[in-house]
């Protein structure tokens, strides 16, 4: 059962599309008629557990709690919740998935069920059922989420990795709005710098805030990891000009950016030691509960245009999938199927607060996204995000890839100097030709 006691839930609700979010009775209700028309019934004596990311946004992990509360109170069906960093989240489940043991379910990032597809309970029909009545999944995350004709998991959500930026200080340095191209990003760096107002970026093993922004700048550039037939072509001009900018790049931020994870920016931005970085929007809602001055003062932007002309963004997907060795798979399906619902899922992400994004196209429509016009730029990342492996697949190979840092690697070795530009892709090529032989 989860345990409530430890922190005080969201109270009331606000309206969410066509009908206000369900509290209290009315949810317990709701959930109790939801689960007796269900296609999906729990197996007798039912008890299940999840290991998912660890929150960034209180509010989010509460209404989570909320949720499956509801759910337990609805089938009977006890659901322990565990709950890791994003890097742990992935060496726990390939021991899981190795061995046969471990959690139920697994809510993790990027391409994890592609590390073991042949492991992961079919989810098919739990797909088409949410797609068809919310109007459909965006392209990324049906690539995300089916290996073949089958569906290995469930897109659950995605963070949106964009630019956060104090605005006043980007004024001082000629710069009113957060710059459109790859060139002007350069140059703004540079001022911010010279001002003494630098940003910075992840250039350590950050599976969020390193690799989305990464692989925009390699991809930005025209480079890729592998072709459309998982060939690898990391070796190529465009990706000598990708390690190029983000050195350049590199030589503007602060000092120590080599060895960031994924909470080192979010700290240094809210202690005003950096004016500009990637992340979701958690840095904008922790300004506003502990630093409102900070929150005043910034704003959310796209990522700039490189010379490829168009969006090259990577944002952080979240499946859900629920492994094989389980002995209550309708147990599982019934709960994932149950937190996409509109009258969970609506006012689940309200509560996220635009950290958050819906992966069906009927979520559009939740309030949140303009609420507050800082929130609208995070409504879309799915919609614009590619897929971790870029021109190639989405499999075990992609998700392997990404896991392993390679892309990250490269960069960081060069920026820092530890390899020359030939050196840096050459060791990505290699780790890269051994993935995809």
């Amino acid at each position: 059962m989860t345990d409530l006691t430890r922190r005080s839930l969201v109270k009331g609700g606000t309206a969410l599309g066509a009908a206000a979010a369900l509290t209290g009775p009315a949810l317990l209700d709701w959930a109790k008629a939801w689960a007796q028309a269900s296609p999906w019934k729990p197996e007798k004596g039912a008890k299940l557990s999840m290991l998912r990311w660890k929150y960034f946004v209180q509010s989010e992990d509460d209404a989570f709690v909320k949720m499956i509360d509801a759910f337990t109170k609805a089938t009977g069906v006890p659901v322990q919740i565990a709950r890791e960093s994003y890097e742990d989240v992935q060496p726990k489940a390939s021991v899981a998935a190795n061995t046969g043991t471990g959690p139920d379910i697994f809510w993790g990032l990027y391409s994890l069920p592609h590390l073991f597809p042949q492991k992961c309970v079919d989810m098919t029909d739990v797909a088409d059922y949410l797609g068809k009545k919310y109007g459909g999944w965006v392209d990324s995350a049906v690539k995300y989420g089916k290996n073949g004709n089958k569906w290995i998991a469930i897109p659950i959500c995605y963070s949106g990795a964009l630019i956060n930026w104090r605005v006043e200080a980007s004024k001082k340095a000629g710069w009113s709005a957060f710059p459109t191209k790859n060139d002007e990003f350069l140059e703004y760096a540079k001022a911010m710098k010279a001002q003494g107002t630098p940003g910075g970026f992840a250039f350590g093993h950050a599976s969020g805030d390193g690799n989305t922004w990464l692989h925009w700048a390699l991809w930005s550039h025209g480079g890729q990891t592998v072709d459309a037939n998982d060939k690898v072509i990391i070796n190529s001009p465009e990706t000598m000009k990708a390690l190029e900018f983000a050195k350049a790049l590199y030589g503007n931020m602060i000092p120590g950016t080599a060895s960031w994870n994924d909470g080192s920016n979010n700290k240094a931005f809210l202690a005003k030691e950096i004016h500009w970085t990637n992340n979701g929007i958690s840095i904008y809602v922790a300004a506003q509960n502990s630093a409102k001055d900070v929150a005043a003062d910034m704003n959310h932007a796209y990522f700039p245009i490189g010379p490829v002309g168009k969006t090259t963004e990577l944002h952080l997907m979240y499946p859900a999938l629920a492994m094989n060795y389980t002995k209550n798979p309708q147990a599982c399906k019934a709960l994932i199927a149950f937190m996409l619902e509109a009258d969970n899922f609506n006012p689940w992400i309200q509560s996220a607060r635009g950290y958050l994004t819906h992966c069906l196209n009927a979520y559009d429509n939740n309030p949140i996204w303009t609420a507050d016009p800082k929130n609208t730029p995070y409504r879309d990342v799915a919609k614009r995000s590619l897929t971790a492996g870029g021109l190639g697949s989405v499999g075990e190979k992609a998700a392997t890839a990404i896991a392993d840092f390679i892309v990250v690697d490269m960069f960081a070795n060069y920026a820092t100097g530890r390899e020359d530009a030939k050196g840096a892709i050459a060791i990505a090529e290699r780790q890269l030709k051994r993935i995809y032989r």
